[in-house]
């Protein structure tokens, strides 16, 4: 403490209460809607111009000074610890805005009758007994958790082989490498759109017969392969990543050894990149959790499918673009925010199980 000067003190002191002014006043004149504040006028021309403090520019002036309060405070032991807090700062606030705070208030917005504007009152589990009892609703979970289950199995295991192709001593690694992944820097509007002619104009005049997309069933069908085009050459890096890792001596002792190719892949390679196996599946299994973009392009959920004894048009709608179509299609932001805090919830459990699951065969192998 001895080594800080008075006037540093001072200016640490100063800044810090100017800063929580600053912000407080901010944050309040927002929430109270009172407008800007009107510091001094300046007379100029012969009349009196006002000086004015924006909310915004208040607010952000009083986290910077705040900040570089923190950073003169006289403190020697925690100054380290201070200096990281800001660094991280924007990093954790941007965090924050976008992903906690949003959370919370999605929550508590399913329990109102909010209208995407204003809300005018507190409705309690209304939202969520009128979304289980929308049979339109319960076809998107269970045809999403179809999707999850095989693309999990399939984008894996065509990722898994094209690895095993790519670390391979082939000629042409690099153009194979590349040739794979191509798909999946294509964003999933402008795929869909793509695929949908192909399906539409291209793949009937091979086969003389109707477009996969004019089925239900074989629409479902088409969004998988799509998703696999796309997805499995990101997930091939990942895999080649994991077999670049295994030592090569372990590899040449398997083979002086005399294990033939299987026996190496089973017995070696497998074990040894668990880890791999746990990332791929969970950023597979999130992933097609979370599918929109092709679903909505390809197929925009139509179709028709009789389920529980009821009509659906929308029979190829998963869950992402169920939430979608209630809240901004239809103009229900309150059941489709209870829907959006249920996925939520799914995506939470499984992904949790399903680590914990490979965790525990990582320890197995």
């Amino acid at each position: 403490m001895g080594t800080f000067s008075t006037g540093r003190k001072l200016a640490s002191f100063g800044c810090l209460i100017l800063g929580l002014v600053l912000t407080i006043a901010g944050l309040a004149l927002s929430i109270t809607k009172a407008g800007d504040l009107i510091l001094f006028t300046i007379p100029m021309n012969g009349t009196a111009t006002p000086f004015i403090l924006g909310r915004g520019a208040m607010f952000v002036c009083g986290i910077i000074l705040f900040f570089v309060g923190l950073y003169l405070f006289p403190t020697l032991k925690y100054h380290r610890t201070i200096i990281n807090i800001i660094f991280l700062f924007p990093l954790l606030f941007a965090f924050a805005v976008t992903v906690i705070i949003p959370l919370f208030l999605g929550i508590g917005y399913s329990f109102t009758d909010w209208n995407g504007i204003k809300l005018t009152g507190f409705v309690g589990l209304n939202n969520y007994a009128r979304m289980f009892k929308q049979p339109s609703f319960l076809w998107s979970t269970l045809l999403t958790f179809l999707f999850v289950v095989f693309n999990m199995i399939l984008v894996n295991l065509i990722a898994f082989l094209l690895a095993l192709l790519c670390t391979s001593r082939i000629k042409g690694l690099g153009f194979f490498r590349a040739a794979y992944f191509l798909p999946n820097l294509i964003g999933g509007i402008v795929l869909g759109y793509i695929w949908q002619f192909i399906f539409s104009n291209v793949v009937t005049k091979f086969t003389g017969t109707y477009s996969m997309l004019s089925d239900t069933h074989t629409a479902f069908l088409a969004i998988i392969i799509v998703y696999i085009w796309q997805y499995a050459g990101y997930i091939m890096l990942i895999y080649i990543t994991g077999l670049n890792t295994i030592p090569g001596d372990v590899l040449e002792a398997s083979a002086i050894d005399g294990a033939s190719p299987t026996q190496t892949l089973f017995n070696i390679k497998l074990p040894m990149i668990a880890p791999t196996i746990t990332i791929c599946t969970f950023l597979t299994l999130t992933s097609a959790f979370k599918q929109f973009d092709v679903n909505l392009a390809l197929t925009n959920g139509k179709g028709s499918i009789d389920f529980l004894g009821n009509y659906i048009a929308n029979g190829t709608e998963m869950l992402a673009l169920n939430i979608y179509t209630t809240a901004v299609i239809n103009n229900d932001y309150a059941l489709g925010q209870a829907k959006a805090v249920f996925f939520f919830i799914i995506l939470a459990v499984v992904s949790i199980v399903q680590v914990r699951i490979s965790n525990k065969k990582e320890v197995e192998l």
